[in-house]
């Protein structure tokens, strides 16, 4: 937790009602979110009992396990979630955009739209990660047939958990993480990992304060947990007796559609206050502001959604149930590289969050006091264009002669190298900087290229300048060091032992 969320948290104590930690929006929102809310069984390892699921906030769609520890009935609610999901995703197979590719060389072409899952909570990312290995190895012949598209399920389940882990993607959203990105209570952290007190906090009922509406969301029969776990009390006291019956009723065959639909309209009552809970979250991260950076994060969750398509069509195999010495170690430097390029994004972005990186005199904020736009260096080859300015500020500049820095409010080419830093008797300090880069070739720069006096800009040594992969081994060369050569499909083709593999 930075020092500007500390403080924000405070100061939703005193106003009694959270506090923006940001001026933007630093995630995406889909027009057309699929939210999905699971519940699971006590005791038993991601085992379904329940889901609230649909793209449409006046429609949704239940499915319940009447009897959890039942292998049929578990595998044909994965068919029944398969008849929600798969159209939705499929929906957005249709439209596509061209794109350059290998600068300007080429030409790609993505689709203009992705789907988006919403889940309340990130035990809902990890039900969904345990959810889709439990179904994408599944035979659709042989021992335990599933149902056709129950692989398919778990393939894409799986693709979203995926994306889930990957630093800016939007693909799979926790709400509770996406709205404490975005708003300070005061609570603690483990508070805000419950949903309702959270939007307690954040949009209060009419007449009541934050804590008021926080502490009534801890009431269990008012505001259920929102999954995927259940409140103990409601297991032993409700929901057991009712699954007790409908056992009974199994046994002698009658009353089955009576228990059963008493069964649906107990866990409706423990999913509803969350499912509208997360619409309307859905509508408060609507209404923010979309941070410039967004929509390009967001075309690299298009690109994922294209190639995943594309993967499936051409008869990819499941996606192992473990990486390889070799891809673990690619992804993982997928997202460090991911992680570095989003705190940067959202830093220039987003001028709150770039206050904390001005505490740490990682930036500073200052006025142009001086500028000299026509400086030409002479001392090379050949004459040069370096601009030299002098911006003065209050803040903290632990910045040294030589540093490189660069500004959200400049052009993107646009380099700072430090000259001189100097620290004036009244607190503040005085920053030459060099230009290069944004002003084109001639020595003469273009209106508006150079800071003018007067005006206040941000320089920081944060960057988002591109920088290549590293280079791994392929597959076929994994150092024995690291378990040597894989064996052929080791990781990713179903075998007859998937059927039998226990769900969790």
């Amino acid at each position: 937790m930075s020092a500007l969320t500390s403080l924000a948290r405070a100061e939703a104590v005193v106003a009694e009602r959270a506090q923006r930690i940001t001026l933007v929006r630093h995630l995406h929102i889909a027009d057309r979110p699929l939210v999905f809310i699971p519940l699971t069984m006590a005791g038993e390892a991601n085992a379904p009992l329940a889901a609230m699921v649909g793209d449409d906030p006046d429609n949704p769609t239940l499915l319940i396990v009447p009897q959890p520890r039942n292998r049929d009935q578990r595998f044909a609610f994965a068919a029944s979630l398969a008849a929600v999901l798969l159209p939705y995703v499929e929906s957005f197979r249709g439209d596509v955009e061209a794109v350059a590719a290998n600068r300007g060389k080429d030409i790609r072409v993505r689709y203009t739209n992705a789907p988006q899952l919403l889940v309340p909570n990130p035990g809902g990312v990890a039900f969904t990660r345990l959810f889709g290995r439990s179904t994408r190895f599944r035979r659709t012949d042989g021992d335990y047939p599933v149902h056709p598209t129950v692989p398919l399920l778990g393939r894409w389940l799986t693709w979203f958990a995926d994306r889930a882990e990957h630093p800016g993607s939007s693909a799979l959203l926790a709400m509770t993480e996406a709205l404490s990105l975005h708003w300070a209570t005061g609570q603690s952290t483990l508070e805000d990992a419950q949903l309702a007190a959270l939007m307690a906090w954040i949009d209060p009922p009419d007449g009541m304060t934050g804590p008021e509406a926080a502490a009534l969301a801890e009431d269990p029969v008012t505001w259920p947990p929102a999954g995927p776990t259940t409140d103990p009390s409601f297991d032993n006291e409700i929901l057991a007796p009712a699954m007790a019956a409908y056992d009974r009723a199994v046994a002698v065959d009658s009353l089955v559609n009576r228990r059963r639909a008493e069964l649906e309209d107990i866990l409706r009552g423990q999913l509803e206050p969350t499912w509208r809970l997360m619409w309307q979250a859905v509508a408060l991260l609507h209404h923010l502001p979309a941070g410039s950076r967004v929509a390009g994060r967001w075309a690299e969750d298009r690109d994922a959604y294209t190639n995943f398509c594309a993967y499936l069509d051409e008869g990819g195999l499941p996606q192992p149930r473990r990486d390889g010495a070799v891809a673990a170690a690619q992804r993982l430097h997928r997202l460090e590289r991911a992680q570095a390029s989003y705190d940067v994004q959202r830093a220039y972005d987003d001028p709150m969050v770039m206050a904390d990186y001005r505490l740490t005199g990682e930036a500073f904020v200052g006025e142009v006091t001086a500028a000299d736009p026509t400086r030409v260096d002479s001392s090379g080859k050949r004459r040069v264009l370096r601009p030299w300015i002098t911006v003065t500020t209050a803040d903290p500049v632990l910045v040294t002669p030589g540093t490189t820095l660069y500004s959200p409010d400049r052009p993107s080419k646009q380099k700072a190298k430090v000259v001189s830093v100097a620290r004036d008797d009244n607190g503040t300090t005085e920053v030459v900087l060099e230009l290069t880069g944004g002003m084109g070739s001639s020595l003469t720069p273009p209106p508006g290229s150079v800071p003018e006096v007067g005006e206040r800009l941000c320089y920081t040594t944060l960057t988002d300048s591109f920088f290549p992969a590293g280079a791994f081994p392929s597959r076929e060369e994994t150092p024995w060091t690291h378990g040597g050569r894989p064996a052929p499909f080791d990781d990713g083709a179903p075998n007859a032992e998937d059927a039998r593999e226990e769900w969790s």
